[in-house]
């Protein structure tokens, strides 16, 4: 009998579509959320009981039996890299043998985007366990491009340069997933889940005037104009740097890489952001005139 597969953030982005596509396929899964009643009902999945990250004997209930973990990152906090910890170690005390992990491209110590350093801390984690892993490294999400943009004046501001972004749908992210949880000879892989194409942030916003019928337009921003803007939100430094450092690794180069792995792992092409648009009108309704 194959391992029981946990798939934690099941009623989010990435979470819920591999949980469709594995139920689509006959795979029965245990779906992991803090809120058992945001879960989708799925036909051969069974819901665990609710369980946050950072609690650790809840997750280690939540993961009970299961083989397999699938962990999507935390949202963005100040404490992540210890919520991934304690659920990784939860994951380990379950008995758990073998952990897929949605991180981040560029991970590393030193990342110019400084949420990606908190996904190189988890996988070292990871490694440090002695389990099986793969590490699905995702690029930014296409469907960010038109949260990125000002709904009354459609200006995409921030210090990106002319760097280049191979953003990625949730879609294919999901996609690969499921090959990587259901295939063979994955373990100890580390795989940069992209687009098709690097855009710079001045050709997305083209390609969201031709989508819109509205002019919408890149502002590249120094640093200090990037901080200056957003001060106003009200968010704490951590989150703001995060922020702000996202559109400096785009001018860095850091997230420019087209990778192969979606079609290599998937069987088709990855999404481009001028499908995504056509698929997805829902994603740029702020933006209509």
């Amino acid at each position: 009998m194959p391992p029981v597969i946990a798939v934690t953030g099941a009623s989010g982005q990435i979470g819920g579509r591999l949980a469709r596509r594995l139920s689509g396929q006959g795979v029965g899964a245990r779906l992991l959320g803090r809120d058992p009643g945001r879960l989708p009902e799925l036909a051969g999945c069974v819901k665990a009981p609710p369980a946050a990250y950072g609690d650790g004997e809840a997750m280690r209930r939540a993961v009970d039996g299961a083989g397999v973990l699938f962990l999507v990152s935390a949202h963005e906090s100040a404490d992540r890299v210890r919520e991934h910890i304690t659920a990784v170690d939860a994951a380990v005390a379950a008995g758990v043998e073998r952990i897929v992990y949605v991180s981040f491209m560029g991970a590393a110590p030193d990342a110019t985007f400084t949420f990606a350093r908190d996904h190189w801390h988890t996988e070292q984690h990871i490694r440090g366990t002695g389990l099986a892993y793969t590490f699905l490294r995702d690029n930014l999400y296409l469907a960010a491009l038109p949260a990125m943009t000002g709904a009354e004046d459609g200006v995409i501001r921030g210090p990106a340069g002319d760097g280049r972004l191979a953003a990625v749908a949730h879609e294919d992210i999901a996609d690969a997933a499921a090959a990587a949880l259901l295939g063979d000879g994955h373990d100890g892989t580390t795989y940069d889940i992209t687009g098709p194409e690097a855009l710079t942030l001045a050709e997305a916003a083209a390609e969201l005037s031709r989508a819109t019928g509205r002019d919408i337009r890149y502002v590249p921003q120094t640093r200090e104009e990037a901080y200056a803007s957003r001060a106003g939100y009200g968010a704490p430094e951590w989150e703001v740097a995060g922020w702000v450092s996202s559109y400096e690794a785009i001018a860095a180069g850091e997230l420019a890489t087209v990778s192969d792995a979606v079609p290599r792992l998937t069987g088709h092409p990855a999404m481009s952001f001028a499908e995504f648009l056509t698929l997805n009108p829902g994603s740029y309704r702020h933006l209509l005139p």
